[in-house]
């Protein structure tokens, strides 16, 4: 038997699926290199595939080059989504390190 959840097939009826939570940007001048920097680092200690979207775009959250391509402001709200086998713990680190203003 193969269930679908998310778009991901698994055998013998375990669901696997992705967590995402969204979240609203505190930083007073968004994500720009510093605060991008952090939750990269942040999101490259886990090895789940961990992507948010803002708007009609998805920003992978362990490259700087794609969170800043992203263009986040202060009061954007983005989805975070992680997708693998720590994905409950990234998702929960990476939303207190964003609500914590991330170093800022």
């Amino acid at each position: 038997m193969i269930l679908c959840y998310e778009g991901v097939a698994t055998k013998f009826g375990g669901i696997k699926g992705m967590v995402s939570q969204k979240v609203v940007i505190k930083n007073p001048t968004g994500l720009h290199l510093r605060p991008a920097g952090i939750l990269c680092k942040e999101a490259m200690q886990y090895k789940s595939l961990i992507t948010f979207t803002f708007r009609d775009s998805t920003a992978n959250a362990k490259s700087v080059l794609s969170v800043l391509g992203a263009c986040v402001k202060c009061g954007d709200e983005i989805e975070i989504k992680c997708d693998g086998e720590d994905e409950a713990d990234a998702l929960k680190s990476l939303v207190a390190a964003i609500e914590s203003g991330l170093g800022e």
